[in-house]
């Protein structure tokens, strides 16, 4: 069993940055391969980025690329969201994914079977 606890929503204006965290528990993190996704209100869930296993390999939706920056520390079974430039369109709430699978990136929903409570983000304009 692998619980994931999301933080570092919050409010945010058009053009700032937040910093999403997800903490994993388990003893073989590393083998854990990661994602974020994110849900709007009346939307559905939506992939938004993935990790590997160490990081080297990271996957971004178009709508984030350039933007938001995965990463992990598997010394502290941690994953983070870098956002940038933050735009109300990405006004949702956030949640951190895994599963133990091969060493890539996954996208889809379906794809994952761990997941967190979720984070809002709201951005104002």
């Amino acid at each position: 069993q692998v619980q994931l606890v999301e933080s570092g929503g919050g409010l945010a204006q058009a053009g700032a940055s937040l910093r999403l965290s997800c903490a994993a528990s388990g003893r073989t993190f590393s083998s854990y391969v990661m994602g974020w996704f994110r849900q709007a209100p009346g939307k559905e869930r939506e992939f938004v980025s993935a990790i590997g296993w160490s990081g080297a390999l990271t996957h971004y939706a178009v709508s984030v690329k350039g933007r938001f920056t995965i990463s992990r520390d598997n010394a502290k079974n941690m994953v983070y969201l870098q956002m940038n430039s933050l735009q109300p369109e990405d006004t949702a709430v956030y949640y951190c994914a895994a599963d133990f699978r091969d060493n890539s990136y996954y996208t889809r929903h379906g794809d994952y079977k761990y997941w967190g409570q979720g984070t809002q983000v709201t951005v104002s304009s």
